[in-house]
């Protein structure tokens, strides 16, 4: 009897001892029923979404599988938006500042005091004198009319107004082919036809086209100086379709040119262009810039900055979010620590933060660092191959109750 109870307590001591190095091989790691059994659950477990892939099931971490994986948890909150939009131009001649000097007349160039390209030059300033037979026979017209009106006295009656109209007529005549009223007033106090007549620059501006020379013949309409007012200039660039939402009229900008390095000139866009490029999907901006001291030259190439700022806007860091190229996901954190993924809207961007527009409310905890990690073990938790110590699920099954205990025992053996 006494070997009987002696070998059964080395079995018993045996079968311990081999179920002791189960446990320590086990890939549980030392987990409880209940934890093992919320791992191998989830309802979702081999399901697929619309686009083929994984459904995504919710993941628990504990405090050492997070500072193993890095895991940095941050607060959804509201706050400005601060953006850059950037782009490349040019520096362009404002259009509502230019003027082109046309003669209204034939004639012939007789002299150029504007003889160059470049030139600066003033409202009012003498750009070339001209010779017309038009502008002859003008003159002398006036000067009939004058002697006339002085002849006649205002107690003559309708002789003397018809004889005043005549003279206000030949006057305006010339003021109609450009000739100033000085000149007007100098042709009536001399009492003298001069062989020319002096066409003068309507604007302040540079001479950006010369297309005459001394001597040659002109005709009415043709363009002889193109002059522009470049005390404001225009600076053009084209704004990529996704941003125009952040471009409005009004709105200040700052450019940079290649010939005044590390200085920003500020400026507002002064227009948007109402169509699209169809081939480049952009669209042109126009900011109007002062121009002091003509620093900035039509053509010269530009780097156009739109500052925006976006406030009360729900914002996260952009490393938070997971793109999956079909959808959007943060990895939001609940009471019991579960990692939820979550499908959200975003919105702009700038630097390090991105807005998010739906998805997400404000005071949540969601996983900001890592979360290609949890990620993937959401995937794998899809698929049942879940790493050992990952928790799944939102609903855990009871944990299953253990077996009784049925290994045999060796059977009695007797002795003679």
């Amino acid at each position: 009897m006494k070997r009987r109870v002696l070998l059964l307590s080395l079995t018993a001591a045996v079968f311990a001892g081999a179920c002791g190095r189960k446990a320590e091989e086990s890939p549980m790691g030392g987990m409880t029923a209940e934890e093992h059994a919320r791992m191998q659950a989830g309802g979702t477990q081999g399901a697929v979404d619309t686009a083929g892939a994984a459904v995504r099931q919710p993941v628990h971490l504990t405090p050492e599988q997070e500072r193993a994986l890095g895991v940095v948890y941050t607060t959804v909150s509201r706050g400005t938006l601060t953006r850059t939009v950037r782009t490349v131009g040019r520096i362009a001649a404002p259009e509502p500042k230019i003027a082109d000097v046309t003669p209204k007349i034939d004639g012939f160039v007789e002299e150029l005091f504007v003889n160059y390209t470049g030139d600066a030059v003033r409202r009012g300033e003498p750009l070339l004198t001209i010779y017309s037979p038009m502008l002859v026979s003008a003159q002398q017209e006036l000067l009939t009319a004058r002697r006339l009106a002085a002849q006649v006295d205002s107690s003559a009656g309708e002789a003397w107004v018809s004889a005043q109209a005549t003279l206000v007529g030949a006057r305006r005549r010339l003021a109609y082919w450009d000739i100033t009223p000085e000149q007007v007033q100098e042709i009536e106090r001399s009492g003298e036809v001069t062989k020319t007549l002096t066409l003068v620059s309507p604007v302040d501006g540079i001479v950006m086209e010369k297309l005459l020379v001394q001597g040659q013949q002109v005709m009415p309409g043709m363009r002889l100086y193109r002059i522009a007012d470049l005390s404001t200039v225009w600076a053009e660039g084209d704004v990529f379709e996704q941003d125009l939402q952040f471009v409005r009229v009004g709105s200040q900008a700052h450019i940079e040119v290649a010939a005044y390095p590390g200085q920003h000139l500020m400026g507002r866009v002064s227009f948007v262009y109402p169509t699209v490029d169809q081939e480049s999907r952009t669209n042109r901006v126009r900011v109007t810039v002062p121009n002091a001291g003509l620093r900035l030259k039509p053509g010269m190439f530009t780097t156009i900055y739109f500052d925006v700022a976006q406030a009360d806007a729900l914002v996260v860091p952009a490393g938070a979010v997971v793109v999956t190229g079909e959808r959007n996901l943060v990895f939001v954190k609940d009471a019991e620590g579960m990692l939820t993924p979550a499908e959200v809207v975003l919105g702009g961007r700038a630097g390090d933060q991105v807005e998010i527009l739906e998805g997400l409310v404000e005071g949540q905890t969601i996983v900001g660092a890592a979360n290609f990690l949890v990620d993937a073990e959401s995937r794998l938790a899809s698929t049942g191959s879940a790493m050992p110590g990952m928790q799944h699920g939102t609903h855990p099954p009871p944990a299953p109750k253990a077996k009784p205990d049925t290994m045999r025992m060796p059977m009695e053996h007797k002795h003679d």
